[in-house]
């Protein structure tokens, strides 16, 4: 059989059964193109390779065929591996992704899914018993300095290796060197054929048009629609999962046409507009083919805006402004696509607003961390709202039982889970350190481990993703090959409980030190890149320290303490080999508080939010050694000085509970130094009929020693009102609104006694002197 009979036969086998193959031509990279687009073509007569790669939806879902290569090859669609998300949520008869030149798991994760029933996909690498030991441009960007090229590691192509080798519908075509195509495995598997789809027709208590219904491919998709018909009804939550190529999108895009032919306002939120672009494509579709879709709807002006006849409109926001359009410019109905690629405080935000559906990938390349299905999930079951759950098992774009589906969750680790919940349940720290099968033990594990014990790369895995609402196929490289990358975990009677992700930073050549501060983006180095660039500190990056990535503490066993006892263990191990460890993560309130309780102190806080989470990032140190003593303090305290102008400026609308916390978690020494002349206006504010108003930057440094200092006699309530007026310098009205008071002049009596503790710890002479005359005078009368 030579290459073209095995395309026709794969081909004809894949189109029997409704499912899809895998076809690896592994050699020469222009012997192997040249034979995947010849046998492609000829297996088929129908298909077309057209010259696309303008990445827009209607002209693409024309193409049958696309190359994923760094090379461009005329004739051909071809996008480059860096663009392979133009692919998602596209349908493809043929992807060929090039894996020569820049081979990312990420790529692969992006491109399988574009194939479609029937179709093929075709891998071209390097001969896979070299392929393990070559490096490409992607290990350029795993070699983080100091680290070379030459210290990457080539285990996830190893592990990537032998699932092709093994794995059923997975053909593998050797190229010689002599130019030979050798077929090594014929992937054939004689599948039974494909069973008819079932009728879909719409539920006999359904409130949206027929047609919407007809446009079911299958009755999950038919049953998610019906469910999210409660959109129309108020104080409604609706969550809709499914594994990726159920539809889920695609029903959510019907749902959201269907809300607006009855004159609604749908707002659409996903991580990126490219996850809704199906969505989109649903909603008008159903517009379109009831004759309701406005003239100019959509336009290149607003190409994420419909517009209905009858007035409802389908309308995209990024996650943090849809948060902002919920009290602004409220819709009758959220849609949040790819809900679990969302971090939990912003899906409780979203939650808040009008009747909403959560929208979500359960296992795939979109993110799937279980902080929705099991934190967000929780927090909506405890919510006041009606909760209606749905889940779509049955693919559309293939046969259920799909080999190449099951092949890329296994080489990209997309269903890993942690263990389940029984066999880690009874895991406790143990104060007395005994060893014993009871007890937690501390591993530092290699990438050697973890490829030797899949269930353990599995659990640990499974672990990082509940971790993170952005896991991709990439980490699972990093975690295997990146040469800066460490990781440590506790188990429990041989299962991972808890886990941490480590990254060695600092350390760097003087060369590399004056690049960074000159404005050079230096890979793999976050806390000294900031540290140097931002805050202008050119010897930040002479430090050698640890940063934790990522850490996770399994679900069952939270709030026992093992997520602070993992710490302690990497603390003990690395306290006499670095400087410092480090950490920077999305600010909330319980996080600050999480690592200030593990001694690590606030150096900064971020002045743009995360476009995604809309949080800002807190960097936070543990010192270690000398330098890395040096290193905190002199950050600590630039810190504690500079925050004033932060929080009056750009962390202007900082949540004052984050300022707070933010402020108790440094370990700094703020300066109280006032003029005679600013702490008369202080007291007089404070203990007498002074008003703050003539001197409001007397008060500042004062309130961030309070806070700092957890200072005796300053309650919450107080912190948020220095943080509000103080050091953010909203007006007393706002001020009084947002805190509860009933008048400004409420509020204005309350900012006095607040300043009062200040005035008590860090007055001068002169201060205490003139409290005391204060005082004396209201006793006297």
């Amino acid at each position: 059989m030579d290459c073209r009979a095995l395309v026709r036969s794969l081909r004809t086998e894949a189109r029997r059964a409704n499912e899809r193959r895998l076809l690896v031509l592994a050699g020469d990279r222009d012997i192997g193109l040249e034979t995947a687009l010849d046998a492609v073509r000829a297996s088929d007569d129908d298909s077309r390779v057209l010259d696309a790669g303008t990445g827009d939806s209607d002209s693409a879902a024309d193409t049958d065929s696309t190359l994923v290569s760094t090379r461009e090859v005329p004739g051909v669609e071809t996008v480059e591996p860096r663009h392979a998300s133009d692919l998602l949520g596209r349908t493809r008869r043929t992807v060929i992704l090039d894996c020569h030149a820049d081979f990312s798991p990420n790529a692969v994760g992006r491109t399988v899914g574009a194939v479609d029933g029937g179709g093929l996909f075709v891998l071209l690498t390097p001969p896979l018993d070299e392929w393990p030991d070559r490096r490409d441009d992607f290990d350029e960007r795993l070699a983080v300095p100091p680290a070379t090229v030459a210290d990457v590691g080539g285990n996830f192509r190893r592990r990537f290796v032998g699932t092709l080798r093994d794995h059923p519908g997975v053909a593998v075509v050797r190229i010689d060197s002599d130019g030979n195509l050798v077929i090594e495995r014929d992937g054939l598997t004689d599948p039974f054929p494909a069973r008819e789809r079932p009728a879909v027709e719409a539920p006999g208590t359904a409130e949206f048009p027929a047609s919407v219904y007809e446009a079911c491919l299958t009755p999950d998709q038919a049953d998610a629609v019906a469910t999210l018909e409660m959109l129309r009804n108020p104080n409604t939550a609706v969550v809709v999962e499914s594994d990726r190529g159920r539809g889920k999108s695609s029903a959510a895009g019907l749902a959201a046409g269907a809300l607006a032919a009855e004159g609604r306002d749908v707002l659409v939120t996903a991580p990126g507009y490219r996850n809704a672009e199906e969505v989109f494509a649903r909603a008008r579709a159903v517009l379109r083919d009831r004759g309701m879709l406005a003239d100019g709807s959509p336009n290149a002006d607003s190409p994420r805006l419909l517009i209905a006849e009858s007035g409802g409109r389908v309308r995209f926001a990024d996650p943090p402004e849809a948060v902002d359009l919920l009290a602004s410019d409220p819709p009758d109905a959220l849609l949040v696509d790819e809900a679990a690629a969302l971090p939990v405080r912003l899906l409780s935000d979203l939650a808040g607003g009008p009747p909403v559906a959560f929208c979500t990938t359960v296992h795939g390349y979109e993110g799937a961390g279980r902080g929705f299905s099991v934190r967000f999930r929780e927090h909506l079951a405890e919510s006041d709202r009606e909760v209606s759950a749905v889940r779509l098992d049955a693919p559309i774009r293939y046969a259920a039982g799909d080999p190449v589906e099951s092949w890329a969750f296994r080489a990209l680790l997309l269903d890993a889970r942690p263990p389940v919940e029984q066999v880690v349940a009874d895991a406790t720290v143990d104060p007395d350190h005994t060893a014993g099968s009871g007890s937690l033990v501390y591993r530092a594990l290699s990438p050697e481990d973890l490829l030797a014990d899949e269930h353990l790369l599995r659990e640990i895995f499974g672990l990082l993703v509940t971790a993170h609402y952005r896991t991709e196929p990439d980490d699972l490289a990093r975690l295997l090959d990146a040469p800066n990358l460490r990781i440590r975990a506790l188990c429990w009677q041989g299962h991972v409980v808890a886990v941490a992700l480590l990254a060695r930073e600092g350390g760097l050549p003087e060369d590399l030190r004056q690049s960074m501060y000159d404005g050079a983006r230096v890979r793999g180095n976050m806390l000294p890149d900031v540290l140097t660039s931002q805050l202008r500190d050119v010897d930040a990056a002479i430090p050698v320290g640890q940063r934790v990535v990522r850490i996770a503490t399994h679900h069952a066993v939270r709030s026992r303490g093992l997520g602070s006892h993992l710490l302690d263990e990497i603390h003990e191990e690395f306290a006499h080999e670095m400087d410092w460890l480090g950490v920077g993560y999305g600010a909330t309130p319980d996080l600050l508080r999480f690592w200030s309780a593990n001694d690590y102190g606030v150096v900064h806080l971020s002045t743009t939010r995360n476009d995604t989470s809309g949080e800002y990032s807190a960097l936070m140190l543990r010192p270690t050694s000398d330098a890395g003593q040096q290193l905190h303090d002199r950050h600590a305290d630039w810190f504690a000085d500079r925050v004033r102008g932060l929080l009056s400026d750009p962390l202007r609308d900082l949540d004052p509970d984050v300022a707070r916390s933010a402020l108790r978690a440094t370990d700094a020494d703020p300066d109280t130094d006032r003029s005679p002349a600013d702490w008369r206006v202080v007291v007089g504010a404070s203990y007498g009929a002074g008003i703050s108003a003539v001197s409001p930057g007397a008060f500042r440094p004062l309130a961030v020693a309070g806070i700092v200092d957890d200072l005796n006699g300053l309650d919450a309530d107080e912190e948020r009102l220095l943080v509000r007026r103080a050091l953010q310098c909203h007006d007393w009205e706002s001020v009084a609104d947002e805190l509860g008071f009933v008048s400004k002049a409420q509020c204005m009596r309350a900012f006095g006694d607040a300043c009062k503790p200040l005035v008590d710890a860090y007055g001068t002479e002169v201060a205490l002197a003139e409290r005391d005359r204060l005082v004396g005078d209201e006793t006297t009368e």
